[in-house]
């Protein structure tokens, strides 16, 4: 049984406490639509603070996302979905993550967490890639990370059901999410 730390798996790996740069950084989602389309969607304004440890095992996740910062690329859209129908931000104006475990899998990394929004907090665990790790041009260091997870926007009590016509509903329970975060080591 090997005993070094997990660390010795990912070059150039720092212990330290990281903030995404949100210039180099972002917050995704899909939905389906109408069922035979997907929109797309992201928030533009989040705080994510991770934090590396000796053995990654021990490392965290902290994220918190500000809710009215939805941009789907339209505004009658973005505002709809701030309503009491989808995110009621009014009531619930952010939603968080906050890891409670790290694992390796098969092909990488899983974060598991729970996750905070309209008031409801769920277990949805993170599949991770590890990017790398290295100096910046301005004396920095610097870690990439890209996530994803699948919701069911129901778990959430988000449950506006517009049936179609034809069938199906307007938009699908499923929302998959994605991040890519590039982060900075903090000083």
């Amino acid at each position: 049984m090997n005993s070094a730390p997990a660390t010795v798996d990912i070059p150039g790996y720092l212990v330290g406490t990281w903030k995404a740069d949100p210039m180099h950084s972002e917050i995704a989602f899909t939905v389906r639509h109408l069922v035979i389309s997907k929109t797309r969607g992201r928030f533009t304004s989040y705080d994510v603070t991770i934090v590396t440890s000796e053995d990654l095992l021990g490392s965290s996740v902290a994220a918190t996302i500000d809710l009215a910062s939805i941009d789907t690329g339209s505004e009658i859209r973005d505002n709809h979905l701030r309503s009491a129908d989808y995110l009621e931000i009014e009531k619930y104006p952010t939603m968080s993550y906050r890891s409670t475990g790290i694992r390796q899998t098969g092909d990488g990394w899983a974060i598991d967490g729970e996750l905070t929004l309209h008031g409801v907090t769920r277990k949805v665990p993170l599949a991770v890639e590890v990017n790398g790790f290295g100096p910046d041009q301005w004396g920095g260091q610097r870690a990439g990370f890209s996530a994803t997870a699948e919701i069911n926007r129901r778990d959430f009590g988000i449950d506006i059901s517009t049936p179609m016509e034809a069938g199906g509903v307007v938009v699908g329970d499923k929302v998959s999410i994605s991040l890519e975060i590039e982060a900075v080591l903090q000083k």
